[in-house]
């Protein structure tokens, strides 16, 4: 068994296999112990639906059978991080966007169907619900990089252009969709200067909590949980990140070592987001953990 002075890769294995669902655990042994992809598809294949889009509390804040574009923007991060986000699948998965999509040609963070199935209580479900960034940045970005091809693309790219240059009051988890749209979008250039302007948006409003030993001072976006602080490293979760440029060497090493510290008894990472349910907190805490071993091995940073 791993204890508290094995190494954080040691302990975070532990944790996957202790308490993980078995697309994580795939994943995790895909990333980190030189796993095939093969059993990673496989199962993320259990939460498809008919309609080429995902269900089945994939993203664990939605519950239910229903398909949803948070749902269908979770399976493609998982294709795009064992390198098969292209094919029948993406084409299918494009199909269903395109099915789902509002007027503006772009995705709405919750449909419908949600309702009278449990969902976390801070996303609104609407009857006539608006196209978001929040939910479709995300997903334009990930299709271009991977140099996706597909009608719904135009119009879902345009609508993210005209959101992120309207950006003026924001949050952090829309900043993070912002950049996850310029970080893939053809138009280098102009994703650069919008980056830099993000940047500044984020050090004005204070988005990012740029000293972890005063993070108190920091303001927490209204309708987020107490201490739902994001750091440098939640924007620039690689050194490549356009979101980089943002910080100084001095803060995001101070953001790194906060977010090594965070690594608690049992191996995982803990949820900073309304705990709502015991099984989305259980099941989070996984995804929340993956993600912090990606963004400290990015970085160089050791885990053993």
């Amino acid at each position: 068994m791993a204890g508290t002075g094995a190494d954080p890769l040691v302990r975070a294995e532990h944790f996957i296999w202790l308490t993980a669902r078995v697309l994580e655990q795939r994943r995790f042994a895909h990333r980190f112990l030189d796993g095939d992809p093969d059993p990673v598809e496989t199962a993320l294949t259990a939460y498809r639906n008919e309609d080429g889009g995902y269900a089945h509390a994939l993203e664990p804040d939605l519950r239910g059978p229903v398909s949803q574009p948070l749902h269908t923007a979770h399976a493609l991060s998982v294709l795009d991080s064992i390198g098969r986000c292209e094919g029948l699948r993406v084409e299918r998965i494009c199909r269903y966007l395109s099915d789902v999509s509002t007027k503006e040609g772009a995705l709405p963070a919750l449909l419908p169907l949600q309702r009278g199935y449990p969902a976390a209580p801070f996303v609104p479900l609407v009857d006539d619900p608006p196209a978001e960034l929040l939910a479709t940045g995300p997903i334009v970005g990930l299709l271009h990089r991977n140099e996706v091809w597909h009608a719904w693309l135009f119009r879902a790219t345009d609508f993210c252009w005209s959101a992120v240059d309207a950006l003026e009051q924001s949050h952090p988890y829309e900043i993070e969709a912002a950049i996850a749209f310029l970080e893939g979008v053809p138009d280098r250039t102009r994703a650069e200067r919008a980056a830099d302007r993000l940047g500044r948006l984020v050090r004005g409003q204070r988005l990012a909590v740029l000293d972890p030993a005063r993070r108190a001072e920091y303001p927490v976006a209204p309708g987020y949980a107490p201490g739902e602080h994001h750091f440098p490293h939640d924007y620039a979760r690689t050194p490549g990140s356009l979101a980089r440029r943002w910080f100084t060497d001095g803060e995001l090493e101070r953001s790194l070592d906060h977010l090594a510290a965070e690594q608690q008894e049992d191996g995982g990472w803990p949820v900073n987001w309304r705990q709502w349910a015991p099984g989305t907190a259980l099941e989070g805490r996984p995804l929340v953990t993956l993600r912090a071993l990606e963004t400290l091995r990015s970085y160089g940073r050791p885990l053993g």
